[in-house]
Parts: C-alpha cells; structure tokens; sequence
C-alpha cells in the first residue's frame, strides 16, 4: 500500500515538501492518544529477544532512527510510536541557521538513494534544549542528540561552539553525538583528522561531565564512509584512548564513482552527502574494521544503506550493537521498522546465538580465527 501511494503521492512533490507533510502526520497521530495506541499496537510489537542494553540504557531492541530525519526534537514520540528503539535527533548546530539554499535534497529512486545539502538546518541549541527540557514523553525510547559546527563558526573555534552545544543539549540526551563527518558544512569533515579531533572531543566530554551531575552521558562521535582505511584506525583508536563510549559508521559520502548508480547522470551530479542502498558495502566495510580493531571496548553503531532485517544483521555480525536508518524510511514507509524487528527476531531464532549481544562481531570474530 505505502509504495503505491509514495508513487501516486510523494514522488510527485518535492522531496523536502514531502518529507514535512509525512512528519506532520506523523506527529498528529502521536498527539492523538486513540490513534497513537492503535499505530504503536500495529506497527511497534516488542519482541523480548530483541531487548538490548546499550551506552548504560536499556532499549526495545537494536533498530533506532538516524539523525537528520528530526532535526529540532519536534517528534520523537511519533518516531517511537511506529517502532524506532531509539531516535537521534540533529543535527543541532549552536546557533540556529537555515541551511543550504533550495532545492536541498533529492531522490535518486532507481537507486534507492537520497542526495541532501540541507546545511545542518535546525532551530539552534538553545530552541532545541528548551524543547527537550519540556518534553513529557509518551513512550520510553532512548533520545540520542548529535550536535555539528555552525557554519558561521570557524575552524579554530569549532570546539568552543560544540561545547555551548553540549552545555545546553547533555541534561537532556541519553547520549551525545559529534558530528564531524556532514560533506554540507565546509571544512567540517577536517576535524575528522585526530589533530583537531583529539582537544575538541576532549573539550565536549570535559563539559558534559561538568553540566550533568549524578550520571555519565554517553558520547559517541559519527565519521564518514569516504575516510582511508589508516584514518579509520587513527579515529578507532582515539576512542580507545579517550575514553569514548561509541563510533557510529557511517554518514553520507561524497563518493560517486564505483557505486553503480543508475539514476539519471545530471541527479547523480547533485551536490551533496549521498545515503541508501549505494553505501551499504562500503558501511558495512568500514564497520568491520572498526570492529576488528576495538572489540567489545566501545559501542558501534552500524548506519548507511540499511533497508532490509537481512541488512541490519549484518551490521550485528560485523560488530553494531546498534543498527540505525533513515533513507530506506522515505522508500518503504510506516511499517519499516516492524519488518526490520520481525526479521531480525527470526534470524536471532534460526542461529547458533542465544541473545543479541552473542551476535555482535560474530563474523569478525570468526574471520579472525580462521586467518
């Protein structure tokens, strides 16, 4: 039904339109108790197999929603009620900012894919926190909050600008994210380099540890696809070494070449972090190795062309406690989430592994014995 209607309806709109129109929705029928109950009874079952604990929390299962998706904390209970474990909304820069100019994001159908140049488009931390700090959630899910640089800030002050961030954003998040890794802000992706990494990771843990008082909120720091392999390992073991409690791979890339889009060449040409069905080897790839080099020491979380159950667990055995999506969300709809917990739990029955967490870094592991 969803994919005659996003044919009929979605695709014929501009795809930030749509993207509004199906969140509003969304967020209507989270406000609406009858209708809430009903959408989370149908499309949110719980399956106990599935209960992870993860970054200090316990969650419903593994399968959260990425960032970019609710970038201003405006509908973490409608995200909850169609069946995402946890949501991580952002990115959240300092100040407000509108983002890049219009058109912004686009759809590359044929390949199952989105190209976005949004620019970090939010309402700023201060907004933002003030929603939080107001919130009376509807449903128990874990809130992460993935914060970036603001564009007007530049390099040499980036650290001073996640701080504010984490000053007024940690009270309120279950967990913290370092976005360094967005292709949209320029000279973001250069503090990826550990140089720069090393003082500005250190400077959000100092303050977070400062603000929030009674508990450690858990920071993880988001990286791209298109790092070298040697950048990976200098990354992993700069979590290692800090202190970090997780690294999600991956975010968007830049890459083009060799991922064999078949969309039009002038959409393929947009500008932009590609995400989808493109990335999922190169994801995958990258989550490997990370695995291989930290182990069980720090928490992954596995995220780019994640569409099917069949995806997420291969994320698990490659070494994801968590698994998170978001563009196979505008191409399969509401009953996404379900499909990916149902699969999973299936696939949990039917192998040689007791729970979840047995299953994380299974294939690394194994790999590792056999070399």
């Amino acid at each position: 039904m969803y994919t005659f209607f996003f044919r009929l309806v979605f695709r014929r709109m501009d795809p930030e339109a749509a993207h509004h129109l199906a969140f509003d929705w969304i967020r209507l029928a989270a406000r609406t108790p009858v209708l809430r109950t009903l959408v989370a009874a149908a499309l949110a079952p719980r399956y106990r197999e599935l209960r992870t604990e993860a970054l200090g929390l316990r969650m419903h299962g593994p399968f959260g929603l990425a960032a970019g998706f609710d970038k201003n904390a405006v509908g973490i209970d409608g995200m909850a009620m169609l069946g995402f474990d946890h949501v991580e909304i952002g990115t959240v820069t300092g100040e407000p900012q509108p983002g890049n100019p219009r058109k912004r994001l686009f759809r590359l159908v044929a390949d199952r894919a989105l190209i976005n140049r949004m620019g970090f488009n939010n309402e700023g931390s201060l907004a933002v926190a003030a929603r939080l700090a107001a919130r009376t959630p509807v449903f128990r899910t874990a809130v992460g909050v993935n914060i970036g640089k603001t564009k007007a800030v530049p390099e040499t002050e980036a650290a001073a600008d996640y701080v504010k961030s984490t000053e007024r954003l940690a009270p309120h998040a279950d967990y913290l994210v370092v976005n360094v890794s967005s292709p949209n802000t320029p000279g973001l992706r250069n503090l990826q380099a550990t140089e720069a990494l090393r003082p500005l990771l250190s400077a959000v843990r100092e303050a977070a540890d400062r603000v929030v008082a009674g508990r450690r909120v858990p920071l993880l720091v988001k990286i791209a696809p298109d790092l070298a392999d040697e950048d990976v390992d200098a990354v992993a073991d700069l979590a290692v070494e800090l202190g970090l409690d997780g690294i999600i791979a991956t975010n968007t890339t830049v890459a083009r070449e060799g991922l064999g889009l078949r969309s039009e060449p002038a959409l393929v040409q947009e500008t932009g972090g590609l995400s989808g069905a493109p990335l999922k080897e190169r994801s995958l790839e990258v989550l490997r190795r990370l695995y291989a080099r930290v182990g069980d020491r720090i928490t992954l979380v596995g995220v780019g062309g994640v569409e099917t159950a069949e995806d997420a667990w291969q994320r698990i055995l490659a070494g994801a406690t968590l698994v998170q999506g978001y563009s196979a969300f505008i191409y399969q709809g509401p009953f996404w989430a379900r499909s990916v917990h149902k699969g999973l739990a299936a696939r949990l029955r039917t192998s040689p592994y007791a729970t979840l967490a047995d299953a994380v870094g299974a294939d690394v592991r194994k790999a590792r014995e056999t070399a």
